[in-house]
């Protein structure tokens, strides 16, 4: 599907999902600029808008609202997209504006958003370095994506491993299983204990762990 159709539905189903101020902000806001950032640089890298949400709304300090740009929200990771023109963000603010601007950034990176700032001339003019520049950026977040995804598949089939064994699981059961190191298996059987996943079962001689429980509940029936 090509982008002005893809764009259109995207735009579409945020709208649906919005009312009141939101949506009056998202039909005003997503305009000339923020398309052209879609078009020449999010488009051409990605080819789709997962996970990436237009004017995106965020209480301030003060808890009044602001909007911003695009958020991209994969898993963890919270990035803002600001598309900004020489004009209305530098030319045509004045002083009082220019510290809101830069303390609504500081808040943002102290809500866990990372903030990037794109300049709008260089996405009308140079998109190529746009995209170039955050290909890099952003190559770094979807691998960390991609190893938590990991990493939740792999503690899946762990617990049901341990539900199979009709046992306490131990780390040589996960090294047999998945062919990882003893250290490798413990930290994996550590981290499910800390999600209340496990239980440990400290040894009758000393208190140091060998075996770990399963603990069941209705919300990880879904596992077995």
């Amino acid at each position: 599907m090509e982008f002005k159709e893809k764009h259109a539905e995207w735009l579409n189903d945020h709208l649906q999902r919005r009312s009141g101020e939101r949506r009056g902000r998202l039909e005003r806001g997503h305009s000339h600029g923020e398309i052209k950032f879609l078009q020449n640089v999010w488009w051409p890298l990605h080819g789709n808008f997962d996970h990436l949400h237009p004017e995106y709304e965020v209480p301030d300090w003060r808890g009044r609202p602001f909007f911003i740009d695009f958020a991209w929200l994969p898993g963890h990771t919270k990035i803002a997209f600001e598309v900004k023109g020489f004009g209305p963000h530098i030319q045509n603010m004045d002083r009082k504006r220019y510290c809101d601007e830069l303390n609504r950034e500081t808040f943002l990176q102290g809500l866990g958003f990372r903030v990037v700032s794109i300049p709008y001339d260089d996405v009308e003019s140079r998109p190529e370095l746009t995209r170039s520049l955050l290909r890099i950026l952003l190559n770094r977040y979807m691998l960390s994506e991609k190893e938590a995804e990991r990493s939740l598949f792999i503690e899946r089939d762990v617990l049901l491993l341990a539900f199979q064994l009709r046992r306490p699981i131990r780390p040589i059961d996960v090294v047999k299983k998945f062919q990882v190191n003893q250290r490798t298996a413990v930290r994996l059987l550590r981290t499910l204990c800390s999600k209340n996943k496990l239980r440990p079962i400290p040894g009758k001689v000393s208190s140091k762990v060998y075996r770990y429980e399963l603990i069941r509940s209705f919300s990880d029936d879904f596992l077995w």
